[in-house]
């Protein structure tokens, strides 16, 4: 059976169904089903990412060790050494060697950034439940890799596999948040925001209490299964949706992203979209994509380029210790903003992507003059530069569920997932030269 655009492989319909109008449920189920998807996307979100940021922290760690115990060129290098505790002494980098770190750059981007490029085009005609079922043993592969690896070659497959675990994982579940209520989107956003925080925690916690990074991978195994549990059996079937679950906010604000938007049809009542539709939906979608492509490339640029050289000696953390909180209180920014939909919404996201644009200027100036005083001045500019993040990728992707008609919608979010990770992929090949260069100016 081919499934276009606009419909929902994951549970078939009985026939007659979309002739017999269904009676409306009970309250008390539609509140369980209510929080049942909540808490699945939640997780999905979650466990989506937080494979990704385990296995990267641990690959870090597999890789330093190989290359320690297996790069003998660079032991009997005098040169290399010399550099390198000249850097160590100057606090401009943690000893990261340029090739190494380009080959997991590139085996970290270029998987999700060919799914998201290819995704509008055919992943719809692939239901979701072999998708998700891909995704999780990608993710399940990663870590096993990684784990009982005895080579570059080898963890850097792992990259690649948790990659596209990642990438297909984040199209797939964005696409069928078009078949729930749009409260599903910020469910989603919040469990991605909370990987973040809580992978990279629990990582380091497991290792500090003496685990090797090889046990620690293997007993996040159950992540993967977590992922598909609370894909095929904590979401319900998506149904008619309630109008009475939809803000009436929301509708009056709709603004629809194109100006000749055909009436809504039921997911899976429409047929697939032409290429003139697909044009058409992408051009409207433009004024969301920018900006968030805007808001990734300037916060990457920070991470990737500056947080290393953004170091302070008038105070009692070292250089490895001020660059891991940098990375803790960014992405406690970026949970919380993205947890923050229904406190705090945002339909002008390009003035988060100016704001952004503006921090990493700002941090910029400062790595080349050092004219902030403390630290701690630091600290809250991080804090902001991750609620920035997070901010734009909730109320984008919210924003585009609510400009869309229903036989748009899935085909909208799809399309839209290519924004991070472009933003990403442009700063990653800017950031990494400007790093080398202020290296060599200090």
């Amino acid at each position: 059976m081919r499934l276009g655009w606009g419909s929902c492989p994951l549970f078939l319909p009985l026939s007659g169904e979309e002739t017999d109008p269904a009676p409306r449920p009970p309250l008390q189920d539609s509140q369980g089903a209510h929080w049942k998807n909540a808490v699945g996307f939640w997780l999905l979100g979650l466990c989506n990412n937080f494979s990704y940021v385990v296995m990267l922290s641990a690959a870090h760690d597999i890789l330093s060790h190989q290359r320690t115990a297996g790069n003998q060129s660079h032991v009997s290098d005098p040169l290399y050494h010399h550099h390198q505790s000249l850097w160590e002494e100057e606090g401009l980098t943690l000893g990261r060697d340029p090739l190494e770190t380009l080959a997991v750059l590139l085996a970290d981007i270029l998987p999700t950034l060919i799914i998201k490029l290819l995704a509008p085009l055919g992943l719809h005609l692939l239901p979701y439940s072999p998708r998700v079922l891909t995704s999780g043993i990608c993710a399940a592969g990663s870590f096993l890799l990684v784990a009982f690896s005895h080579s570059v070659t080898i963890s850097l497959c792992g990259v690649v596999l948790a990659s596209i675990s990642s990438g297909l994982g984040e199209v797939t579940f964005l696409s069928l948040t078009a078949f729930y209520p749009r409260a599903v989107i910020s469910c989603w956003s919040s469990g991605t925001g909370g990987a973040g925080l809580l992978g990279a925690l629990s990582y380091l916690g497991l290792t500090q209490a003496g685990l090797s990074p090889q046990h620690t991978l293997l007993s996040m195994l159950g992540i993967p299964t977590l992922l598909l549990a609370s894909y095929f059996l904590l979401l319900t079937s998506p149904g008619p949706q309630d109008p009475r679950g939809e803000e009436d906010s929301d509708t009056a604000a709709r603004q629809p992203l194109i100006n000749n938007e055909a009436s809504e049809s039921k997911p899976g009542s429409g047929s697939p979209l032409s290429l003139q539709e697909r044009w058409t939906v992408f051009k409207g979608l433009l004024h969301y994509i920018i900006p968030l492509v805007l808001v990734y490339f300037a916060e990457y640029f920070i991470n990737q380029g500056l947080f290393e050289l953004l170091f302070f000696r008038n105070t009692f953390l070292t250089h490895a210790e001020q660059y891991r909180w940098y990375q803790m209180l960014y992405q406690a920014g970026v949970f919380a903003s993205r947890s923050s939909l229904r406190c705090c919404p945002i339909r002008h996201t390009w003035v988060l992507a100016l704001l952004q644009c503006l921090n990493l200027a700002f941090l910029l100036v400062d790595v080349w003059l050092s004219f902030l005083p403390s630290i701690y001045l630091i600290f809250l500019i991080i804090v902001f530069e991750g609620l920035l993040g997070g901010a734009a990728y909730v109320n984008t992707f919210h924003n585009i569920a609510l400009e869309t008609s229903d036989e748009h919608r899935e085909f909208a979010m799809a399309t839209a997932c290519i924004s991070d990770t472009l933003g990403i992929s442009l700063s990653g090949l800017l950031a990494l030269p400007l790093h080398d260069f202020l290296c060599q100016l200090t």
